[in-house]
């Protein structure tokens, strides 16, 4: 975090103990959510502005958001391209039945591996990677993928060209829609 008045860093891992039902969100705290989105570092300060609450209002309710789970963590956005990983593609994989968990621990391995997800479909998992370049790629596919014995398997969908949602733009930041600047000053 960025210092004094930073937003607090939540603990590593997932919360411990029973699973509490998600306590419902309001405009704020989605506008919070948004902010620190596009900017993790934000201050309190900062938060508490551009969504018209207090100092203290604001530390309440992002420290609320972490001790629910909510906000998960804080990390950073990196350009690929500009990190040497100029070659990014999504693979479905097909893979025998009830094998999941041993996949998923295979596949948090590999080089490159951004996003794992179990789907629904014709494909049973989306895995998104990151490569410097396609010969790379195909490196990982044809020889790490293809030889995990669980995977039946795969078709690749490379990247040409990807748009950041959260990446604030030229106005500096997520603007409240009207409702949310219409919300409650505190609560």
């Amino acid at each position: 975090m960025a210092g004094a008045g930073s937003v607090p860093v939540p603990p590593g891992g997932a919360p411990s103990g029973p699973q509490v039902p998600p306590r419902p969100l309001d405009p704020i705290d989605r506008s919070i959510m948004r902010l620190l989105q596009a900017d993790g570092r934000a201050s309190i300060r900062s938060v508490a502005e551009q969504v018209h609450v207090s100092r203290a209002n604001a530390y309440a309710r992002i420290n609320r958001l972490i001790d629910d789970g909510v906000i998960r963590g804080f990390t950073a956005r990196v350009n690929h391209e500009r990190a040497g990983q100029g070659a990014s593609a999504y693979i479905t994989l097909k893979i025998v039945q009830n094998s999941w968990r041993t996949v998923r621990e295979q596949l948090r391995e590999l080089p490159g591996a951004a996003h794992i997800a179990l789907v629904s479909g014709d494909f049973d998992v989306l895995l998104l990677v990151h490569t410097p370049d396609n010969r790379t790629l195909r490196e990982l596919v044809l020889t790490r993928l293809q030889a995990i014995p669980e995977v039946l398997s795969t078709r690749t969908l490379l990247v040409f060209e990807e748009t950041d949602l959260l990446d604030p733009g030229p106005a500096g930041g997520p603007a409240l829609t009207e409702e949310e600047a219409a919300g409650p000053t505190a609560k």
